[in-house]
């Protein structure tokens, strides 16, 4: 059977079965793409964080103080304080984000030097305007 595309299913009826197969088949390369995507930024990162972890193992004794329940509350404050739980939970979180593609993203930054663009014009003719109306007033 020859490749075909998916039919984009219609309003007024719900997918086939054979629709809804095509759909997925789409959208799982999709994640493909952008896992593989991804995985180019995050395996740097990996490979850091397991050479911090090579480079610490000498100072593996020293957690040991950690090992029972009021030490360990001492690390948990500390941890809090020094902000690594709300980094770890800002790096889930990070991982949790669909981000646009690069059409997408063209399409938003030029919408948003149109805009940019828009509103300066709207402030300038506003500020000329009224410039000029209380120059009018005061030195009248």
């Amino acid at each position: 059977m020859a490749d075909k595309k998916p039919v984009p299913a219609k309003s007024k009826r719900s997918q086939t079965v054979r629709e809804r197969s095509q759909t997925a088949v789409t959208e799982s390369t999709g994640r493909r793409v952008r896992k593989a995507a991804t995985s180019s930024v995050t395996k740097p990162i990996s490979a850091a964080g397991k050479g911090v972890k090579t480079a610490a193992k000498p100072f593996k004794p020293l957690t040991k103080p950690f090992q029972n329940k009021f030490m360990r509350k001492v690390g948990h404050i500390l941890a809090t304080v020094l902000l690594i739980n709300y980094l770890r939970s800002s790096w889930k979180e990070l991982r949790q984000v669909t981000w646009p593609n690069r059409k997408e993203t063209t399409k938003l930054t030029i919408a948003v030097f149109l805009f940019a663009i828009v509103f300066g014009a709207i402030i300038a003719i506003t500020d000329f305007g009224l410039d000029k109306i209380f120059k009018k007033i005061l030195l009248s």
